[in-house]
């Protein structure tokens, strides 16, 4: 139930008046960003809402065919979206699937990986103009948000007009609900929120704080997808490293944070103390902190690899530093214990531990885990050595030593961890495509899609 109907409606009627006066600014901003390379060269129109592919025509006269919009805002959720958008096109291959996301480097790796048949587009911003071309333009009848999309021009603009609106992997940080739930921000998000037709949320926590905001509680329901699939070019990626690394021990810190590099840098040089031939994997949550570590390393004459520069793993290289994007999933094939950064200092609130669990790594955590703590928590609660969630720096290092020296403690952690992971997931995305078909699609016309 919204707060406050004439509250709610005056917060939107600003939020969209501020949208339309910073119009011009965002043009400038754009192409800045554009000169800057953080926006697309060519088809940087599309974030104001212009296409850049024709809209399919329908297949008969006076029909056409049910248009998803799926939207997420970078390369984590997009590629999350990916099973469910395939699971779709194979029970309803008549469906017109249409895909955005918002950052350039989530563009760039999942273009390659979405279904041929799928358009792909750059998000639009959250601006009246842009948002007004998009939606004209597409007609989408369902748009599928993922996690924590909340833009109040798309989701209002397009239950305005009929289309239903639903937010999958829902979720919403303690900061953000904080800060929606001031008094400006509540009249906003509980108007959005009573705009939405489903809302799969990750766990009961992320749930209640939707209800706190004032989304109807009959609209909430749980469930959690993601893409584990490895492609054909990433298997010859996988040979090839494997090739490259010849059979050495190794560990992988992933997702690592600035500051966090320390712990993982200091407990390696512990490790090769007892594991002379170790070799660590370094991936840094960006890019550009990878290429700074390895500089750095290379200063204190440390065997340190490039994966940008397409540095060979020699026998003596020490720390594999890996500063791509897009390819964790591939790398948790070629470790057999992976550390989840996000974790490792306060103020952080953790990765999904859930890749790494499925391709068989003994996953390690922090203890600032935020709103992973419950997927943690079902996990261990499927088997208690799925998951190793260390105290700090010395705990670190005293597990990945077990791990490292015992041959069978380390396999029963890599059969626990896909062992729960298959428990937790079983039938997810049957699941989540059975809730939007059943509550969303099915209200088009009576009929279930």
């Amino acid at each position: 139930m919204i707060m406050n109907t004439m509250a709610s409606r005056v917060a939107y009627g600003l939020y969209r008046a501020a949208g339309r006066a910073a119009e011009p600014a965002l043009h400038l901003l754009l192409r800045w960003r554009r000169l800057r390379g953080l926006e697309h060269p060519t088809r940087w129109p599309e974030r104001f809402g212009r296409p850049s592919s024709p809209r399919p025509l329908p297949p008969a006269p006076g029909g056409r065919p049910c248009v998803l919009w799926f939207h997420a805002v970078s390369l984590g959720e997009g590629l999350a979206s990916i099973p469910l958008i395939k699971h779709c096109l194979r029970h309803r291959p008549d469906f017109l699937v249409l895909m955005t996301t918002t950052t350039l480097s989530a563009f760039e790796v999942i273009k390659d990986q979405l279904p041929s048949c799928v358009i792909y587009q750059l998000a639009p911003l959250d601006s009246p103009m842009a948002m007004e071309n998009f939606l004209s333009y597409w007609k989408p009848d369902a748009v599928l948000l993922m996690e924590s999309e909340l833009w109040p021009n798309l989701i209002i603009s397009a239950a305005e007009r009929g289309i239903a609106v639903v937010l999958l992997n829902a979720r919403m940080s303690l900061k953000s609900f904080k800060r929606w739930s001031g008094l400006l921000a509540l009249p906003l998000i509980s108007l959005m929120l009573s705009k939405l037709s489903l809302i799969v949320s990750l766990n009961t926590v992320q749930a209640v704080r939707f209800q706190l905001l004032h989304a109807s509680p009959s609209i909430i329901h749980f469930a959690a997808v993601g893409d584990l699939d490895v492609s054909e070019k990433d298997a010859r990626k996988i040979n090839n490293l494997q090739l490259q690394m010849n059979n050495r021990p190794i560990w992988m810190a992933a997702s690592v944070h600035k500051g966090e590099e320390e712990v993982m840098l200091w407990a390696h040089d512990e490790l090769i103390k007892i594991f002379p031939t170790l070799l660590m994997i370094l991936v840094t949550r960006h890019p550009q902190d990878g290429q700074k570590i390895a500089s750095e390393l290379k200063k204190q004459r440390v065997n340190v690899s490039l994966r940008s520069r397409s540095e060979v793993i020699f026998p003596s290289t020490s720390v594999y530093v890996v500063d791509t994007l897009g390819e964790l999933r591939m790398l948790y094939r070629v470790t057999p214990i992976a550390v989840i950064g996000g974790s490792f200092l306060p103020g952080l609130a953790g990765h999904n531990v859930s890749e790494a669990a499925a391709m068989g790594c003994a996953v390690l955590t922090g203890p600032h885990v935020g709103h992973f703590s419950h997927m943690l928590g079902e996990m261990r609660k499927s088997n208690v050595l799925s998951v190793s969630q260390v105290a700090g720096k010395i705990e670190l290092l005293e597990t990945l030593k077990l791990l490292l020296g015992d041959a069978k403690a380390l396999e029963d952690r890599q059969k626990a961890a896909k062992q729960a992971f298959s428990i937790m997931s079983n039938g997810v995305v049957g699941r989540v495509w059975n809730l939007v078909n059943t509550i969303v699609l099915e209200k088009f016309d009576g009929v279930a899609y």
